[in-house]
């Protein structure tokens, strides 16, 4: 089992920023694949970004290219999301996520581990 906790979630305006954490325990491998993932209200989960098990390769959603940074800390068994500009179409529960594979996905059901989430609310 891979136990996977966010934190950095809150409130912000908009344009500011935020950076959100994911502490990863348990059985993981720094060889998972790990992903980003949010839910607004009403609305299906939806990826977000997404980090190679070295870290050489990153994938984005299109709504946060340019904005959101994705990085990891295998040491420290971390993962990071590092969000700019943010707007308040932002505004989701956010979701770190384990794949324990070297492939790419950006479906939720591709993912076995997930945490329990963290809020990000973005005023305009």
């Amino acid at each position: 089992q891979v136990q996977l906790v966010e934190s950095g979630g809150g409130l912000v305006q908009a344009g500011g920023s935020l950076r959100l954490s994911c502490a990863a325990s348990g059985r993981t491998s720094p060889s998972y694949y790990m992903g980003w993932f949010r839910q607004a209200p009403g609305k299906e989960r939806e990826f977000v970004a997404a980090i190679s098990g070295s870290g050489a390769n990153t994938y984005y959603a299109d709504s946060v290219k340019g904005r959101f940074t994705i990085s990891r800390d295998n040491a420290k068994s971390t993962v990071n999301l590092q969000m700019n500009s943010l707007k308040p179409e932002d505004t989701a529960v956010y979701y770190c996520a384990a794949r324990p594979s070297y492939s790419l996905a950006v479906r939720p059901y591709e993912y076995d581990y997930w945490g329990q989430g963290t809020q990000v609310t973005v005023s305009s």
